[in-house]
C-alpha cells in the first residue's frame, strides 16, 4: 500500500533470495545453498540439482578463467528463477564460444534461457529457470 492507502501494483518480483560471493574455498557451500533455494521452490530433486549445477559451473568459470571470484544472484521473477553470475574480470575479445562439453555450453542446456553479457566492466551470465505452478 502507498501512502495514500491505494495499492500498489505487482510487480512479480522478490527480492533478492540468494546474494553471496564466491571463491575457490566456497564454490561447496554456493551448490548446496543453491540447490537448496531450488527445492524450496518446489522444483523437483532433479530439477534442484540440474540449477545447482549450472550454477556451478558458470561460477567455476569465473573462478577458474575469471579474476578467481564473482557474485551469484537470485531472485523469483514471475514463476521464473533467475540466477545471474557475474565477474569483474576482464571479457575476452569476442563473444564466448560455446562449444559442447564446456561449462557455458552444459548450463545453456539446462537453463530454460541463458544470456551472456561481456564487456570492459566484466561479465554476466543470467539463467532462467521455469517455477511451476
Amino acid at each position: 500500500m502507498s501512502d495514500d492507502g491505494q495499492a500498489q501494483p505487482a510487480t512479480g518480483a522478490e527480492p533478492l533470495v540468494l546474494d553471496r560471493e564466491f571463491d575457490a574455498a566456497t564454490l561447496g557451500g554456493l551448490r548446496e545453498a543453491v540447490r537448496a533455494y531450488a527445492a524450496a521452490r518446489g522444483m523437483s530433486r532433479g530439477r534442484a540439482t540440474d540449477v545447482m549445477l549450472a550454477v556451478h559451473e558458470l561460477a567455476a568459470n569465473a573462478v577458474r578463467h575469471g579474476p578467481g571470484y564473482g557474485r551469484l544472484r537470485m531472485r523469483v521473477i514471475a514463476r521464473t528463477l533467475r540466477c545471474e553470475v557475474s565477474d569483474p574480470g576482464e571479457a575476452s575479445a569476442g563473444p564466448w564460444e560455446v562449444k559442447e562439453g564446456h561449462g557455458l555450453w552444459l548450463a545453456g542446456q539446462t537453463a530454460d534461457h541463458m544470456s551472456v553479457t561481456t564487456g570492459p566492466g566484466g561479465s554476466r551470465i543470467t539463467l532462467r529457470f521455469a517455477l511451476a505452478g
